[in-house]
């Protein structure tokens, strides 16, 4: 074999190791991409944290990588439609996120709900002088003339400047949002202080189970009836991961569970960092329940 010969079998040979090197490199990038699965988090939205935390073990004790990356509702849903998320747990219908529904259409797929006690609420303290939201605007004075919110982008605080605010009169009241953990410091601190304090809530959420609060009625229905948390998946994911869908498509937790698990990651102040021990504890407590959503 002559020197021009030997390099070209010494080129060729590089060119395939080169070449096999990229497929093995793609075929391990391939594969973690198919057990690696993103759950977009609402902001502020315990059912939906919960929910998510409980998977994420779930998944990861069966050899899945779990990404939870947190976001009001708009974007999450705006990145499940997108393909940059793979699932969000908190899709509330026929009201609250119906026109996220709307706006991306068949980008994005409904594997059902999982639970179906759901309701936007206007909460108060429990001896609080009102019992409907059509006497808050006489009795505005006494809640110092304030309703205090969650996100601007979320669906309940939609509702509240859409529907609740106009068909009640509220305007001369002041409609403060920030985030739900603002919102909570503010509930706390009110009935601490023996204050009335009107805030923008949902069942099922832990407040109730922590403070003693009353719902206020709705004689015109503008908070919409009860509602389902549904799980929301991007287009293809089933195609992707077929097994995962199947058991997300399966998944419903009673109100009875979803309580206990948020009451466990949410009533005492942890740490986020403190969140998958706890939920691995909720699970050892809960083993038949949980075992029953992926058999």
């Amino acid at each position: 074999m002559n020197k021009r010969t030997l390099l070209s079998a010494l080129a060729l040979g590089l060119t395939a190791g080169v070449a096999l090197v990229g497929c093995s490199a793609s075929a391990a990038a391939k594969a973690a991409d198919a057990k690696t699965v993103t759950v977009g988090v609402f902001n502020g939205w315990p059912e939906g944290e919960a929910a998510s935390y409980l998977w994420q073990q779930i998944l990861e004790k069966k050899g899945y990588k779990v990404d939870l990356e947190y976001a009001d509702a708009g974007p999450v849903f705006a990145g499940l439609a997108k393909g940059d998320f793979d699932v969000a747990f908190d899709g509330w219908l026929p009201t609250t996120h119906a026109s996220y529904f709307k706006q991306y259409g068949s980008r994005l797929v409904d594997l059902g709900a999982w639970n179906d006690d759901a309701k936007l609420t206007l909460a108060v303290n429990a001896d609080a002088p009102i019992d409907s939201i059509d006497q808050l605007a006489s009795h505005a004075k006494d809640f110092g003339n304030r309703i205090v919110g969650i996100e601007p982008g979320a669906g309940l605080t939609e509702a509240m400047q859409d529907k609740v605010i106009p068909d009640y009169k509220l305007g001369t009241m002041q409609f403060v949002t920030s985030s739900t953990p603002a919102m909570l410091a503010e509930l706390k601190k009110g009935l601490d202080a023996h204050k009335n304090i009107v805030v923008t809530l949902w069942r099922p959420h832990w407040a109730y189970n922590a403070y003693h609060l009353k719902d206020l009625k709705d004689p015109k229905g503008a908070l919409g009836a009860a509602e389902s948390i549904h799980t929301v998946t991007r287009t293809g994911f089933a195609h992707d991961k077929s097994k995962v869908d199947g058991w997300f498509k399966g998944f419903t937790m009673d109100s009875k569970h979803l309580f206990s698990l948020e009451d466990a990651l949410f009533r005492t102040n942890h740490a986020q960092s403190e969140y998958p021990a706890i939920v691995k504890k909720w699970m050892d407590q809960n083993k038949s329940y949980v075992d029953s959503l992926t058999s």
